[in-house]
């Protein structure tokens, strides 16, 4: 794969049990976002009991991407933490940086429940590193989930933060 500046094509395997999005729907939400190559991607219902929230889930074991779309879909808000931000003083202190975002349509947590899963297969199965970044994969959801066209090159200048 390149870095380059060109669309890439979304995941080939893709398994939806969620009835009114069928597979070609979720290709079509997926469209412009990196593939992650060897792991289907499955979307499924998430049953929620006091308000609708963000789930999903890489296996590295199974080889497959879980993607949970809440079920019945109501446009709800979360708040992403995307960095640490030391404090200066006495010991280790930090503030939490985050940005709160509203899901008005399964569409945007299609795309960002796999751009943030898509990262953990990327820091894994490209780059060889531990996948556990939550943060770093909430930064690249956060800056990409929305554009048309995401490529290899804004996963490096992920992990470039400044």
């Amino acid at each position: 794969m390149s870095s380059g500046s060109a669309s890439l094509a979304p995941p080939v395997n893709i398994l939806s049990l969620v009835p009114d999005l069928p597979e070609e729907r979720v290709r079509s939400m997926l469209a412009g976002l990196p593939p992650s190559d060897g792991y289907p991607v499955y979307v499924k219902p998430l049953r929620w009991r006091s308000r609708p929230h963000l789930s999903a889930y890489t296996s590295f074991d199974d080889r497959e991407i879980v993607l949970q779309v809440p079920r019945p879909f109501l446009p709800f808000g979360e708040i992403v933490q995307y960095a640490a931000q030391r404090r200066p003083g006495k010991g280790l202190r930090f503030v939490w940086l985050s940005e709160g975002v509203t899901f008005s349509r399964p569409r945007e947590v299609v795309r960002f429940l796999y751009c943030h899963e898509w990262f953990h297969w990327y820091l894994r199965e490209v780059l060889g590193r531990k996948a556990a970044a939550e943060t770093a994969c909430d930064r690249f959801a956060l800056r990409n989930y929305r554009r048309r066209s995401v490529t290899l090159a804004d996963a490096e200048a992920t992990l470039r933060r400044s």
